[in-house]
C-alpha cells in the first residue's frame, strides 16, 4: 500500500486519523491559505484542502496518497476564523451563540503516482447555549481557543455547551472520517468496515442532537432544513383540500400569537407559518381544531377561532402545537412508521425535494398522537405560555371549552389535527402544571375514568 501522508499538524486531525486504522505519517503543510469567499464557503474549504494536499505532494518523492484539510467556521453571513487574541475570541464564541452556525472543512486526497485528485467537502449545523461574560472566561482559562476553527473544542469542554448537532460531529472537529473513507475507497484504500460503518452513521443523513423541548438525546433521519422541506411539502397538499382565509384581522391574530409564543419555544431556529383555514364545502360542519406540520406550521380553523374569543385561550391551542413542533413528534411517527418508507427515502434525497408532495395518506400520520405525546405537548405548552406572557389557566380553559363542544359532536369520518385523546386526563395534569389543588374531580380524571363529575 502506498504511503499516507496527512498534510496537517492537527492534533484533532492526527487522532481522528487513527479511526480509519491505516498507517499514516504526519507532515505539516506551508501553504499559503485563502480567507476571503470569492464564491462559496464549500469552495474556499476545498480551494485551501488542495493547496495544502499540493504543497506537501510536490514535496514527497515516494509513490503517496496525500490528504488535505481545511476547516472553518461560517455565522452571520461571514467567516469567523482563528482568534488574535482572547478579545477576539470572546468576540467570535458571542458571535457562534447568537444563532446556529455551520463549520465547513474541506479535503483534498493526491495519488502523486498516478497525479489523481479528488476534492470534497462536508458541513455541519451546530447549535450552542448562550454563556455568560464569567462563564466564557472560565471556559478560556482552561482551553485555548487560539489554535481552533471558531475558537471553542466540542470534542472538550466545549461540548457541555452544545446541546445540538446536524450533520457529522467528526466534521466539527476538523475532519469528516466518513466522507474521507469514501474518498480513500476510491484510491484503493479500505479502512476497517466497523469503524467506517460507525462513521457512517455518525455523519451521513442521521442526526444526533440533545432535543431541549424533550430533554432527551435523540437521533434523526431529517436535519432541520430538511424537516422544513417536508412540512412545506405535506402543507402545499393540504391546502389543497382546505381554504386558507384571506382575513387580515383573523390572519393578524393567529400570527401575532404564535410569532410570541415561537419566541419563548426550544426551537427557535424554524421559522414558524401560521394560518386560517376552514373546510372547503360550505356544507361542511365548521372545525374547532388546529393542527401543525414538521417545520413550524401552524394551522388553525375558523370554527376555533369563531368559538374561543379568548387570546389566553387561543394562545394554548397554538403553544400545544408549536410543541409538538419543538418536540418533533410527528417526525418520531413517521421515521417509526414502516409504511413511511418510501416518504424516508425522498426525505433524504440530495436535493432533498419531496416532488409531487407527501400523499394524504402519508400525512395521517401527522395527526396520530400518543398519549405521552399529548401530555409532553401540554406541558411544553404551559411552559411557552408563561414564558410568552400568557396565563397557563388559558390552557385548562381550554381544554374544557373544547372537551363541552366534542361531547355535542357526531363523530367525524375525517379530521385533521383529530379531537385529541385523554382530554380527561391531560386536564387533570395541566390542572397540576397551572398550580391548581388536585380535587376529587380532577382525581377522577386522572384515573382515566370518564365518570360525570360535576
Amino acid at each position: 500500500m502506498k504511503k499516507i501522508i496527512l498534510a496537517s499538524a492537527s492534533p484533532q486531525r492526527k487522532i481522528l486519523m487513527k479511526l480509519l486504522h491505516v498507517p499514516f505519517t504526519v507532515r505539516r503543510s506551508l501553504a499559503q491559505e485563502k480567507d476571503v469567499i470569492s464564491t462559496t464557503v464549500s469552495d474556499l474549504v476545498k480551494d485551501n484542502a488542495l493547496l495544502k494536499a499540493i504543497d506537501i505532494a510536490e514535496k514527497v518523492k515516494e509513490p503517496s496518497i496525500v490528504i488535505g484539510a481545511d476547516t472553518v467556521v461560517y455565522a452571520k453571513s461571514r467567516l469567523v476564523i482563528k482568534p488574535k487574541d482572547l478579545k477576539e475570541a470572546k468576540k467570535n464564541l458571542k458571535i457562534l451563540m447568537s444563532e446556529p452556525h455551520w463549520v465547513y472543512t474541506g479535503l483534498a486526497v493526491i495519488d502523486t503516482e498516478n497525479k489523481t485528485v479528488l476534492v470534497d467537502h462536508d458541513k455541519t449545523k451546530v447549535f450552542m447555549n448562550l454563556l455568560t461574560d464569567e462563564e466564557i472566561d472560565r471556559y478560556h482559562k482552561v482551553v485555548s481557543p487560539m489554535d481552533k476553527a471558531g475558537g471553542f473544542d466540542i470534542e472538550g469542554r466545549g461540548g457541555v455547551f452544545i446541546p445540538r448537532i446536524e450533520g457529522c460531529y467528526f466534521n466539527v472537529v476538523g475532519l469528516p472520517v466518513a466522507k474521507l473513507a469514501q474518498m480513500l475507497k476510491k484510491f484503493g484504500v479500505h479502512v476497517l468496515m466497523l469503524v467506517m460503518m460507525v462513521s457512517l452513521y455518525g455523519c451521513s443523513g442521521l442526526s444526533t442532537n440533545f432535543n431541549t423541548a424533550t430533554g432527551q438525546q435523540e437521533t434523526t433521519l431529517y436535519s432541520t432544513e430538511r424537516e422544513q422541506e417536508l412540512g412545506a411539502s405535506v402543507a402545499g397538499g393540504m391546502e389543497k383540500e382546505l381554504k386558507v382565509l384571506d382575513d387580515p384581522l383573523m390572519n393578524e391574530r393567529v400570527d401575532r400569537i404564535t410569532q410570541k409564543i415561537a419566541q419563548a419555544c426550544d426551537r427557535k431556529e424554524l421559522v414558524y407559518i401560521s394560518k386560517v383555514v376552514e373546510e372547503k364545502k360550505p356544507e361542511d360542519q365548521p372545525m374547532v381544531n388546529a393542527f401543525a406540520l414538521p417545520g413550524g406550521y401552524v394551522y388553525v380553523f375558523k370554527g376555533l377561532l369563531d368559538y374561543i374569543k379568548d387570546d389566553d385561550q387561543l394562545a394554548a391551542v397554538i403553544a400545544h402545537e408549536v410543541a409538538h413542533v419543538t418536540a418533533r413528534h410527528s417526525i418520531k411517527r413517521l421515521q417509526a412508521s414502516y409504511g413511511s418508507f418510501v416518504a424516508i427515502l425522498a426525505a433524504l434525497q440530495v436535493n432533498g425535494a419531496l416532488a409531487g408532495g407527501i400523499s394524504m395518506a402519508t400525512t395521517s400520520m401527522f395527526f396520530d398522537y400518543s398519549q405521552q405525546d399529548e401530555m409532553q405537548a401540554d406541558a411544553l405548552g404551559v411552559k411557552y405560555m408563561k414564558a410568552a406572557g400568557y396565563k397557563p389557566e388559558g390552557m385548562v380553559r381550554m381544554l374544557e371549552a373544547l372537551q363541552a363542544y366534542d361531547r355535542k359532536q357526531p363523530v367525524r369520518p375525517k379530521s385533521y389535527g383529530r379531537t385529541h385523546p385523554f382530554v380527561h386526563q391531560r386536564l387533570a395534569a395541566v390542572g397540576q402544571l397551572v398550580g391548581q389543588d388536585l380535587t376529587f374531580r380532577d382525581y377522577v380524571r386522572s384515573t382515566g375514568e370518564q365518570y360525570n363529575v360535576k
